[in-house]
């Protein structure tokens, strides 16, 4: 679940010098360092500071203590949060110039230069024109946003028109269609604060759904059109859509280049940026070129390698004219009017080819091999990938704790999660980010890992850690995962998804009354919030009723009045009404705040296991709102930014907060015990 709320300082320029993310980040650590009396003063921070980057990588903290005493004279100054942040940069400079005055140290997101108190954010020009025109090409008929279109890429339209919302939320139905309901946009020339925090609510929540990595973004840094966050969520929105195709299961001629079952399981495991580069060096293996393209930069400058691409993919626009160039920057001129062609030019200039700019060569690459993969396979190798073809329910949910698992924050991307979790590593990860301290680093080994005992030992380490965790693991060991197991792989994410969701609403719950929250309690909850407006109940989380949705569509309007637009939604009677009500669902969700995983088809089907996600996902939303003050529409003066949860933690300043009347599990706790006494 992702609920944004906004971190503001007076200061507009000290306001800039930070993303959303790490003003909370920061905030937090301020709150922490408050002393006896409730106030924090210079001489408090040592300990604070000494635990943040850069300082924790080339300060101890006396280094820390020693810096603050030569730079103020009185270190018994109280700070407020703004005189704390002014300090945090101070010493964030001189960190950087103790690294050398001839580096650049990189924050999170934040270029500092050494010697200044001044961070900037810098953009590449090329790739805003080559994602503009793609804008430009693909929404241009949309019916809202061609009002607004073409973008000029000489201006910062793009940075404003995103403001909204609307343009980003509209992308990522381009790049995935279907993701979201554009019913739920809100779609006006002018929009208020709520309804703009709305669509990037969405579009974050959407965003992390199609594998985007956001955890570094919140609303208000895209209400505020910072350039180089909504550059970088553009360019993941992009890529994911130029690079849909690059897969073995939605191109199976990709099996060309595989000689057996290993090898296509191998290729199944690989990035989709990694398949490319493979059919690349086996197209130009063809061509007789000798180098290797390890990267889409450094070994694509001098342009070699796509004047054999595409006299191989081409060969009736081919001319040994472009080999025989020896000037780079020609030759990449004559490489875009051979894939002029082909209709490949959209994203790459001459110039960024001889730039090596890694992600416009990505992009024009992924063009290619989108328009002619010069790939063709035999019955053999063509059976090959329909006998690795998981069953659409299977690929459904493969696809979500893919996805969850990615939203998480951990290092380690899952491209495949029947091949990438055999060696145990990621799932260490995993559980160490839910359940932290509970792994044992030294006894895990990580990948590349050649020893197979090696693997089965990070695998043992994971069910016992689960079997801690009083996870259903009867006569499961460590050898099912690496063997790939994909029945007890699902049952141990699914375990694994499920604790990460009650642990959220248990520190939601650590000061109030009465035992966890179980998987009934969940159902209480949802049944006694739509009781209140008086519509029916569900039995179960496999009660096939809820198929048509409209249980789900009381519940989110229960939690907050007028989010359902009830114009929108059908009777639920022929199968088509029952997937419009459920791809609504799944929007107004995400725009509630949910961070969401599940499929229309999860509703359409009444798979219990997302039923019960998508109950209890709603639920947090519901029970957040109540610690933080709402009102009783759920609707908070602000909401801008990424909470913890979506790392796969609670909230760090909201976790740990009574229960409030009216909110159903203070009645649903008293009826458990009063039928407890009962029973006794």
């Amino acid at each position: 679940m992702s609920t944004f709320e906004g971190v503001f300082v007076n200061d507009q320029w000290l306001q800039s010098q930070f993303t959303q993310v790490e003003l909370r980040k920061l905030r937090t650590k301020f709150v922490s360092a408050r002393n006896q009396s409730g106030t924090v003063t210079i001489q408090d921070l040592p300990p604070v500071l000494a635990t943040l980057k850069p300082f924790n990588e080339v300060s101890s903290e006396e280094d820390v203590k020693n810096t603050l005493n030569d730079s103020y004279s009185n270190l018994a100054k109280e700070l407020d949060f703004e005189g704390f942040l002014r300090v945090y940069l101070n010493l964030q400079s001189r960190a950087s110039a103790k690294m050398g005055t001839s580096k650049t140290f990189r924050t999170t997101s934040s270029f500092v230069k050494s010697g200044t108190t001044l961070l900037r954010h810098s953009i590449s020009e090329t790739e805003k024109a080559s994602y503009v025109s793609h804008i430009n090409n693909y929404l241009g008929e949309d019916k809202f946003l061609k009002q607004f279109l073409p973008i000029d890429p000489a201006t910062n339209a793009l940075f404003d028109l995103a403001k909204d919302g609307v343009l980003l939320c509209k992308l990522i139905n381009v790049a995935v269609p279907g993701t979201i309901d554009e019913r739920a946009i809100n779609t006006k020339k002018v929009l208020n604060p709520w309804e703009r925090n709305e669509n990037h609510t969405l579009c974050l929540n959407s965003a992390k759904a199609i594998g985007c990595t956001v955890v570094n973004i919140g609303t208000q840094d895209l209400v505020e059109g910072r350039p180089h966050l909504l550059l970088g969520l553009i360019s993941q929105i992009v890529k994911i859509q130029l690079l849909a195709t690059v897969d073995i299961k939605k191109t199976p001629e990709l099996a060309a280049m595989v000689e057996d079952s290993k090898e296509a399981e191998e290729l199944m495991g690989l990035a989709p940026e990694k398949v490319l580069l493979k059919w690349m060096n086996f197209q130009l293996k063809k061509a007789g070129y000798k180098k290797e393209v390890t990267n889409f930069s450094s070994d694509l400058k001098d342009g070699e390698a796509y004047a054999h691409l595409l006299n191989v993919l081409a060969p009736e626009h081919g001319t040994t004219k472009t080999l025989e160039t020896k000037d780079p920057t020609e030759r990449a001129k004559l490489i875009i009017e051979q894939a002029e062609k082909l209709d490949c030019k959209r994203y790459v200039t001459s110039k960024d080819i001889v730039e090596g700019s890694t992600n416009l060569n990505l992009a024009f690459v992924a063009q290619i091999f989108q328009h002619r993969n010069g790939l063709t396979i035999d019955k053999a190798k063509a059976s090959l990938t329909e006998m690795m073809t998981d069953d659409e329910s299977t690929s459904r949910e493969e696809r979500c704790f893919r996805m969850w698992i990615n939203s998480l924050g951990v290092e380690t991307h899952v491209n495949n999660v029947w091949e990438d979790v055999r060696n145990g590593w990621v799932l260490l990860e995993v559980l160490d980010k839910l359940a932290p301290g509970s792994v044992i680093w030294k006894q895990a080994s990580k990948p590349p890992i050649k020893m197979p005992f090696r693997k089965v030992e990070n695998c043992n380490q994971v069910v016992r850690i689960g079997k801690e965790l009083n996870f259903s693991l009867v006569n499961v060991a460590g050898d099912d995962i690496v063997s790939g197991n994909k029945k007890l792989i699902i049952a141990f994410l699914w375990q694994l998804m499920r604790f990460s969701m009650l642990q959220l609403l248990k520190n939601l719950r650590t000061h109030g009354q009465g035992k966890e929250i179980t998987d009934a309690d969940i159902l209480q909850w949802a049944n006694m919030k739509v009781k209140q407006s008086g519509k029916r109940q569900m039995d179960s989380f496999k009660d096939k009723r809820l198929s048509d949705g409209v249980f789900f569509l009381e519940l989110l309007s229960a939690v907050k009045k007028r989010v359902v637009n009830w114009g929108l939604v059908t009777k639920g009677e022929s199968e088509e009404d029952k997937k419009l009500n459920a791809t609504y669902i799944i929007s107004v969700a995400r725009k509630l705040g949910c961070s969401i995983f599940l499929l229309p088809e999860d509703i359409l089907e009444v798979n219990p296991k997302m039923i019960l996600i998508l109950t209890a996902s709603i639920m947090y939303w519901s029970l957040l709102q109540k610690s933080k003050g709402d009102d009783e529409d759920g609707n908070a003066p602000e909401q801008e930014g990424n909470t913890p949860e979506q790392e796969g933690s609670a909230p760090e300043e909201e976790g740990n907060v009574a229960i409030h009347e009216g909110d159903g599990l203070s009645e649903m706790q008293e009826k458990t015990t009063e039928s407890e006494n009962n029973n006794e």
